[in-house]
């Protein structure tokens, strides 16, 4: 939102009142409060006939200040997001000149009786700042809406990030966000997951603690800083210095929630009926066996929309005249070793079973008449669960219970974000404009906690489309309703990045796209994204229309499919590793490339192309002929699907652009990798610290160690590599069965065996 004409001047219908000086500081015990009237004050006249703003800082973590910039003190009527308070040891220093409070190694700094400068360091430099006139106290006199503002200063090579989900330009630099969340598809300003926390590359994040919408500029309305506002008499912010982004993101989800860990079984191949598709038991179990019988693996079956009847959304129950027996059926399915999930959303259709008995009790979001909120998009009558209401939360559930007792194993959590603002009225009197984006937190909770609660916590997974804060703690989230085209699935990754930049860790996409359009996605189309869906930490193939079997497009395709899962259930050793070890500090398994390269200036705006974990990097390819444009940072990269493909990459990095055909693409191992595989896995879920085979490349003098984890993601074997000139030893612990060595050293590579527990090796 704008409220001024150029730079100079406001628009016409806003009048907007900014501190002029920080006239006064006070503490109250880890606190500091500041007075900022809005001119400067110099007789005791001043002081009269004159607005201020309460500047109130904490640190609720160690590194973190939240700042609370307040008009006139009004209480809001929740929802509000849970945060957590640490309560780090903090140093306030107020003089007759200055005020301070330091939270480790941040500070924020004012000085006082002198011009407005609210400025925050860290490590002996400015990190941001709000200057004279950054923020505001606005008025729009036309409409009588007040709202607050603030303007954090960016430096000269500055660039921002994350703000959810968002399909355009990987930098946000010059973008205009509104953190609404909407059914907007892939390819608009709109997102599904819009979370108010952006990352700087100059080491900080700011997180905005506002559920309602929230306007930023970043950079465009004013182009040297970033802007946020909302309607209201105060705006609530926590700066939060890192200064890597892996540090930013740990402090980030210490203070909003840490990212739950997977089940390591949802890391395989899901595999869904489509959307609008026919399906039946028949149907189901075609496609079950046609998996088996081309050997490619599958770990999860997915059952969308219609396996209830239509018109009765979501009302729980199966379609028996599709499906007569779902007990018999799930149970056929589980005897292949199988996960069963099921689609849901919170809206329930009027011609459903549910919806005369939400009513009866009073279950659903109300209009100011005390009638039922209503509508007929999506589903004829649909009404909304009303989750601030601790009875529908265990009504829902309840219904939710009887499909795991079925034996269903998880749930797809659709929808979430068109819940009504306008005349809406909510059990617990929450503010419908805070309440909207909130929704889908309290929605995909009740899922999640009746999924631990039958299955226990680490056996609990949802696959959700919307998101706020504090979501990373039901995974996993997809990317929603994208097109069947190159540039959508390149769109696809540019949300995807956006949005494990902004405090989640794992994430998924309809592989082939949604949306197809007139035909089926082409055969190279559906390639390439099952090469890129395989190499996400989550796989799902999932359609509109159209099934996205591999036969229903060429024979190819089938070899495709076959080769990327099995790659994938070959690096869960490697993958499920990372992914627990990133959840516990708060990062994402998939990562952009500036994450791990954060010196190469290079890797800041690159966003076809990502970092899977730490050691691997992925470029997919998005287009049909092929060619892919990539960079390599400076060191040694080898393929660990082509071992011909080796790059030694002098200082200052490499951008190539290379062919590949329909079963390759890069992706590459950096130097001084040690990867661990089993190549016979037919699962996700298996015993990752036995039969293994441990790749190393390019090995750096010295010693280097990781960890394999157990199916619960804990620690339980190591692998370490000591090289000395030629020499290499391995030596593990906690590993089982028979383990293979391969030596990858400059392109060439080199097999021993592991003699017990360890080996020598001469190159």
């Amino acid at each position: 939102m704008k409220f001024t004409n150029g730079y100079w001047l406001t628009r016409d219908e806003y009048d907007v009142n900014s501190p002029a000086e920080a006239f006064s500081a006070k503490q109250n015990g880890k606190e500091m409060t500041v007075f900022a009237p809005y001119k400067r004050i110099k007789t005791r006249g001043d002081e009269l006939n004159l607005g201020m703003t309460t500047i109130k800082l904490t640190s609720p973590v160690e590194d973190v200040i939240g700042v609370k910039l307040t008009h006139f003190d009004q209480d809001t009527h929740g929802p509000s997001y849970k945060l957590n308070n640490l309560d780090p040891d903090v140093n306030i220093d107020i003089t007759d000149k200055h005020a301070s409070l330091t939270s480790g190694k941040l500070s924020v700094n004012f000085p006082l009786r002198d011009e407005f400068d609210m400025s925050f360091t860290a490590d002996g430099r400015e990190v941001t700042s709000s200057k004279f006139k950054a923020q505001g106290e606005i008025l729009n006199h036309d409409t009588g809406v007040h709202y607050m503002r603030e303007q954090l200063s960016i430096g000269v090579d500055e660039k921002i990030y994350g703000l959810g989900e968002r399909f355009g330009n990987f930098v946000k630099n010059g973008q205009e966000v509104r953190t609404t969340n909407q059914d907007g598809g892939t390819g608009s300003e709109q997102s599904y997951k819009n979370i108010p926390f952006y990352i700087s590359n100059e080491g900080y994040g700011v997180f905005v603690d506002q559920p309602e919408t929230i306007d930023y500029e970043i950079a465009s309305e004013n182009v040297d800083r970033v802007q946020f506002s909302v309607a209201g008499q105060s705006l609530q912010y926590y700066v939060i210095y890192g200064p890597t982004p892996q540090e930013i993101l740990h402090k980030y989800t210490q203070l909003t929630g840490g990212i739950q860990l997977p089940p390591a079984w949802s890391f395989g191949l899901w595999l869904s009926t489509s959307f609008t598709t026919d399906y039946s038991e028949e149907t189901v179990m075609k496609f079950i066996n046609g998996m088996q019988e081309r050997h490619i693996p599958l770990d999860v079956f997915h059952f969308d929309c219609f396996w209830q009847k239509g018109f009765e959304w979501s009302n729980m129950q199966w379609d028996r005249d599709e499906f007569p027996d779902p007990v018999g059926l799930i149970k056929k399915i589980h005897d292949k070793g199988i996960k069963v999930c099921v689609w849901l959303n919170p809206y329930i259709a009027q011609q459903g079973p549910m919806f005369e008995e939400g009513k009866k009790k009073g279950y659903f979001i109300k209009r100011e008449d005390g009638n039922i909120w209503q509508w007929d998009l999506w589903q004829a009558g649909n009404a909304f669960v009303d989750f601030t209401n601790p009875d529908a939360v265990k009504w829902y559930q309840s219904k939710l219970k009887a499909l795991l007792d079925m034996g269903v194993d998880c749930f797809k959590t659709d929808f979430g974000e068109r819940i009504p603002v306008d005349d809406a009225v909510f059990f617990d009197g929450s503010d419908p404009k805070r309440e909207h984006n909130y929704y889908t937190l309290q929605y995909n909770q009740a899922v999640f906690d009746i999924l631990a609660q039958e299955k226990g916590k680490d056996e609990a997974v949802l696959f959700a489309r919307s998101a706020t804060v504090g979501s990373q703690k039901f995974p996993v989230h997809w990317g929603g309703d994208c097109l069947s085209n190159f540039k959508s699935m390149s769109d696809t990754l540019h949300g995807g990045l956006s949005f494990l930049s902004s405090g989640f860790g794992f994430w998924s996409h309809d592989i082939g796209g949604f949306e197809d359009g007139p035909g089926t996605p082409t055969p190279d189309l559906y390639k390439r994204w099952t090469q890129f869906g395989l190499l996400s930490s989550h796989s799902r193939y999932h359609g509109s229309d159209v099934y996205r079997v591999p036969w229903n497009f060429d024979d190819e395709a089938v070899e495709n499919t076959r080769k990327f899962v099995n790659l994938k259930l070959s690096l869960m050793p490697y993958l499920y590793t990372q992914a627990a070890h990133d959840a516990a500090y708060g990062n994402p398994l998939m990562r952009p490339m500036w994450f791990n390269f954060k010196d190469d200036y290079n890797t800041h705006t690159i966003a076809n192309q990502y970092m899977f974990g730490s050691q691997l990097l992925v470029a997919p390819v998005f287009n049909s002929e092929g060619n892919v444009h990539f960079y390599l940072p400076a060191g040694k990269w080898t393929s660990i699907i082509d071992d011909n493909e080796f790059y030694d990459v002098p200082e200052g990095g490499k951008w190539l652009t290379k062919a590949y055909d329909e079963l390759s693409l890069p992706v590459l191992a950096r130097q001084n990798t040690i990867l661990l595989r089993n190549p016979k896995a037919v699962h996700a879920d298996y015993d990752f610290t036995k039969d293994l085979d441990i790749h190393l490349f390019d090995m750096q003098e010295g010693s280097t160690t990781v960890a394999v984890v157990n199916q619960k993601g804990v620690d339980a074997g190591h692998v370490t590599v000591d090289r000395s000139g030629n020499t290499l030893k391995v030596t593990t612990d906690g590993l089982t069965g028979n383990a293979t060595i391969y030596v990858h050293e400059d392109g060439q590579t080199t097999k021993a065996a592991l003699d017990g527990t360890t080996a020598t090796i001469t190159l």
